[in-house]
């Protein structure tokens, strides 16, 4: 039988992920995604680690919308766009995301994955080059593979690196930089504005994968760019509608409108793929009707950001400081962090506190944290919940 050595060779890999403490588990949840999750085992506990920023996922006035669009549109399209996928929602979805943005024109896909995996081929070939953040998400770094172009990596948000990039990569036709708006196993958000001036004085396009920070980050969520006061000067946003909003799927490309128009001809993952559902298209319009009308749920995500890092910082936890909702309880400075790290996360599980540690691969050796992620949806009496949980599991292994 074939598969017989390569079973052998499997398990064999299985059983070191385990030994070097390093296995991943699921935990299963049977509600729907909210602040507060029940738990397959009957277990009520607080959710702390969705990227449920604004706290829609979930939430019944999208549900109820979800319904009417489903009744009107049917469940699936069973093709892709350019045959018979498109419907009316589709093109309206792509106007107010470019509309939100201040971009030409914007073009869905099936993810944010599958837009990164798009965006780079159909453009850059061998006499191009791509300038990118050496911690980029790994839809990015895929996205890249798919090219011949020539890839320069910058160290992480070092401007001066990438500068001295961008000099060796002048003989090229044309220049792309391309970075995470926010970085998600940190929370630090990317130097957009000094990308944007380096760009216009070595001719390079500007890139930014906001899926960490469309709408919430920006005084009325339009992402980095916004925070960082450039958002007319970004060449392309990629970004997702799978987190902040509404925690389904889809995910975008948005930009000038030669580039949207040439991603409809060339770019693969967009032709081969089918029609984001008409369900999920139809709740994201209304989702962004919602952040266009108000900022209330943003200004409410950013109260509970400060409040949680204020009285986390003060209980003595190593965060790596900052002002987005992802907040890392860094675990690196201690013995075997990894299995420290899954070690926390449970005993918190325990104390109704749903968080989950990170450690290689995820991130570098040494590195291990427990991410925790704010919501809109978290009261006040939920943060400090989570905030004595972690002090108490926290004495516990001599962590504070």
């Amino acid at each position: 039988m074939a598969f017989g050595k390569m079973r052998d060779f499997m398990r064999q890999e299985l059983n070191s992920i385990k030994e070097a403490g390093l296995w991943k588990e699921e935990r299963v949840i049977v509600s729907r995604q909210g602040p507060e999750v029940e738990l397959k085992d009957g277990r009520k506990v607080l959710n702390f680690c969705a990227n449920n920023y604004l706290g829609l996922a979930g939430q019944q006035w999208l549900v109820d919308e979800a319904k009417k669009v489903l009744e009107k549109y049917g469940y699936g399209m069973s093709s892709v766009r350019f045959i018979c996928g498109t419907q009316e929602i589709h093109k309206e979805l792509e106007r107010k995301i470019a509309d939100f943005l201040g971009k030409d024109d914007a073009i869905l896909f099936a993810a944010c994955m599958d837009a990164n995996g798009g965006v780079f081929e159909p453009i850059f070939g061998p006499e191009d080059a791509i300038l990118t953040d050496r911690l980029n998400h790994a839809s990015i770094i895929d996205g890249i593979r798919l090219t011949k172009a020539k890839r320069f990596i910058y160290k992480h948000m070092d401007m001066d690196d990438l500068e001295e990039k961008l000099k060796e990569a002048q003989s090229a036709r044309f220049r792309i930089i391309v970075s995470d708006g926010v970085f998600s196993m940190d929370g630090d958000i990317a130097k957009v504005d000094k990308m944007c001036e380096l760009g216009e004085k070595y001719d390079a396009l500007v890139m930014v994968d906001d899926s960490h920070a469309t709408g919430f980050l920006g005084k009325t969520g339009r992402g980095s760019p916004e925070y960082r006061g450039c958002l007319d000067k970004v060449d392309l946003i990629t970004s997702t509608l799978g987190k902040a909003l509404g925690g389904a799927s889809g995910g975008f490309i948005a930009g000038h409108q030669e580039l949207i128009d040439i991603y409809r001809q060339r770019s693969r993952p967009y032709l081969f793929s089918n029609t984001l559902p008409p369900v999920v298209v139809g709740t994201a319009i209304a989702v962004f009707n919602k952040l266009s009308e108000t900022t209330q749920l943003r200004d409410r995500l950013m109260e509970n950001t400060k409040y949680f890092r204020n009285k986390m910082s003060e209980a003595g936890f190593d965060i790596i400081p900052g002002e987005h909702p992802i907040v890392p309880i860094m675990l690196g400075k201690f013995p075997n962090d990894a299995k420290l790290s899954q070690d926390m996360a449970a005993d918190l599980l325990d104390e109704g506190i749903y968080v989950v540690g990170f450690y290689y691969p995820v991130v570098p050796r040494g590195e291990s944290r427990i991410r925790v992620q704010i919501s809109a949806a978290h009261t006040k009496e939920m943060l400090d919940r989570a905030i004595n949980a972690f002090i108490k599991v926290g004495k516990k292994y001599g962590v504070v």
